[in-house]
């Protein structure tokens, strides 16, 4: 997600760092969280395989909002928009975020309470650096299609039969990762105000349309979250989700599993327990 400004930040030139591009602790914390419980979920090392398919997915969903981001402000960056650097936003690291404790809390929260891959993070453009309204859409485009390349990744040893050997759990927690990814791209894609589908039609609208619209950009997130709430529409989208995923070798059963034993803290279901 991007949230833009015609004006610089601070009122003058951008900072710059030599540092700017290194890659953060923080996030190469993350990613070790995500290799090491993989591991664990794949030879069966945890006595919990809950906990670790929920640290794993949880940590690789959390690299994948970094990646998104990221995907935002390397593609404005090479758009014009030079201050990207001093932000910090190229270093991976989701405390740089515009809203640092809900870039990690409140995508989780909505993974937790509902599966759903809903971004949190958002990165600061500053929109008046950059000219031409394509590079504009862009930009907006750019994250979601780095979800739409985690869903390829995900999901690609289901479509090219390639799982023979793989455990069962790591089966489940890949294709629940799977499912996250498929949701965080089909929702940012929309085009509402807030999220970054509306980021990529919106510099083809008018100015008057743009104006009307703006003041109700922050609450198109939590729009989307009211209206998935909605039992009927929440069944609906989940069975196009479910449709989407078995086009591409992923059943129900391997969603339904993965996201069981991620939610750890319940009833572990009987037949996902007997399919490790």
């Amino acid at each position: 997600m991007t949230t833009a400004t015609g004006r610089h930040s601070d009122g003058g030139p951008p900072r710059q760092s030599k540092h700017w591009g290194r890659i953060s602790p923080v996030f190469l914390g993350i990613v070790a969280v995500a290799a090491v419980t993989g591991w664990a979920t794949w030879t069966g090392f945890a006595e919990q395989p809950g906990v670790a398919v929920f640290l794993f997915v949880t940590a690789a969903w959390i690299v994948s909002l970094c990646l998104h981001e990221y995907a935002h402000a390397r593609t404005a960056l090479h758009s014009g928009d030079i201050s990207i650097g001093a932000k910090g936003y190229l270093t991976l690291n989701p405390l740089k975020y515009t809203h640092a404790l809900l870039s990690i809390v409140l995508p989780v929260l909505f993974v937790i309470m509902g599966g759903i891959g809903l971004p949190g993070g958002a990165v600061f453009i500053e929109r008046s650096r950059i000219r031409g309204r394509w590079k504009h859409s862009l930009i907006s485009a750019a994250g979601p299609l780095t979800n739409v390349l985690f869903a390829v990744v995900c999901t690609a040893p289901f479509w090219l039969d390639a799982l023979d050997g793989v455990p069962a759990d790591f089966q489940f927690a890949l294709a629940f990762l799977a499912l996250l990814q498929v949701t965080a791209a089909l929702l940012n894609f929309l085009p509402i105000p807030g999220l970054d589908g509306y980021g990529v039609i919106e510099p083809w609208l008018s100015y008057k349309i743009r104006r009307q619209v703006e003041p109700y950009a922050p609450f198109g997130l939590l729009f989307v979250f009211a209206i998935l709430w909605i039992p009927e529409v929440n069944n609906q989208f989940f069975d196009a989700i479910d449709a989407l995923l078995r086009t591409l070798g992923i059943d129900e059963i391997r969603t339904y599993c993965g996201q069981n034993l991620y939610r750890f803290w319940t009833e572990t279901d009987q037949y996902c327990s007997v399919s490790r």
